[in-house]
């Protein structure tokens, strides 16, 4: 099945007519659940007209103990993600953490996404750019939303035309973050799409110890006040079965629940609009 046209992807991704939605697990654990989650949202929103981007990792590189699971590696889950790309015609975003990364994922997937740990790094964000793909800048949770202008503008500098930037809350410590819906008003005055990422937004960070812990129950409600706000689209991370996801299952909506929510989303984005 084809994929759409990367200037087609991009028009829908930078326009308010039409919600746009990232989601998928947060990293690559089985070809099944993979296609699982895949096929669930893209029947979904073919029907209500989403525009979908299936989402997941083939490195963790940030988790919080060593000894958590961080993915396939970049060899076999960039073969995987290509076989979901191929067969479903979905377009596909993954996270880089490196220069070789970003060269090698932006032969595959059609959006680059910019952790947001690492979004001041300077090479990585060149690289990304370089590919020609969509790069996805999540602004870091240490930042403003004032200071991913510089980050954008850096992007910009480097030749990219096809830039977004992504909300995910902001750290004041004690295993927190603090989602504050005036970010999503100023990133827009950058010119950019602006997504709001309703997962890791309720993450507690290193609040399980040797992992973060996360309140899930209220991705829902950010993720409403986000479309009222203003955001162009939202990521959601989900999973069939979040209680036995191996990263950030405390946070992620359950793939059952998503199409409710998404539903009541839509009405929100309708009524605005």
């Amino acid at each position: 099945m084809p994929t759409r046209k990367a200037s087609e992807l991009w028009k829908d991704l930078n326009q308010s007519r039409r919600l746009s939605l990232i989601s998928g697990p947060c990293v690559i654990e089985s070809e099944a659940i993979c296609f699982q989650v895949a096929r669930t949202l893209q029947k979904f929103c073919a029907r209500a007209g989403i525009t979908y981007v299936f989402k997941a990792s083939f490195d963790k590189a940030n988790r919080t103990s060593g000894r958590s699971y961080r993915g396939p590696g970049m060899e076999e889950g960039l073969a995987l993600l290509a076989k979901i790309r191929r067969e479903l015609g979905v377009p596909i975003l993954t996270d880089v953490h490196s220069e070789d990364q970003a060269r090698r994922a932006g032969e595959v997937v059609d959006i680059l996404q910019i952790p947001a740990f690492l979004c001041r790094q300077t090479d990585l964000i060149e690289a990304a750019v370089r590919t020609g793909r969509i790069v996805n800048l999540k602004k870091g949770q240490f930042l403003s939303p004032q200071e991913m202008s510089q980050v954008v503008r850096k992007a910009a500098d480097f030749g990219g035309k096809q830039l977004m930037v992504t909300e995910r809350g902001t750290t004041f410590g004690y295993n927190n973050l603090v989602a504050d819906m005036r970010s999503l008003p100023i990133l827009a005055r950058l010119g950019v799409p602006v997504i709001f990422d309703a997962t890791h937004s309720v993450q507690l960070p290193g609040g399980g110890g040797d992992k973060s812990a996360g309140q899930a129950e209220f991705a829902p409600v950010l993720a409403r006040c986000a479309i009222a706000a203003g955001a162009n689209g939202l990521f959601i991370e989900t999973h069939p079965r979040p209680e036995e996801a191996l990263s950030d299952g405390p946070n992620m909506i359950p793939l059952a629940e998503l199409p409710t929510v998404l539903k009541t989303l839509l009405k929100i984005h309708a009524a605005l609009r």
